[in-house]
């Protein structure tokens, strides 16, 4: 076994680390958009963000339920495109919700 591999959560920096629990704390974004709040959430890596290869920056993640995250109309069910069409919305809008929660500023992109 190659010691020199480490698991990713032991590259995360304490920084990200409380980034990430500030999100999960939100609960999920779209359970909130639809006036359920605090619903437990886990952390969604959007690839989209990322350019559609990987996953994007721990500072770019989004908080989802499992049903909106993993399930048949979540995120990871649906696909992206699917999801949008479903939600009318995307990650990005989740995203800029998210940040604007945690007090971030968030530049409008044209």
């Amino acid at each position: 076994m190659d010691t020199n591999l480490k698991h990713w959560n032991d590259m995360t920096t304490l920084k990200e680390k409380k980034h990430m629990s500030a999100v999960a704390e939100l609960g999920c974004a779209v359970c909130r958009r639809m006036g359920y709040e605090g619903t437990p959430a886990e952390l969604h890596h959007p690839r989209r963000l990322a350019g559609g290869w990987g996953r994007s920056s721990h500072f770019s993640v989004i908080p989802l339920c499992p049903e909106h995250h993993r399930g048949s109309t979540g995120l990871h069910g649906l696909g992206t495109k699917g999801f949008e069409k479903h939600y009318g919305y995307d990650e990005s809008n989740l995203l800029k919700d998210t940040l604007l929660l945690l007090g971030h500023e968030v530049r409008e992109t044209t």
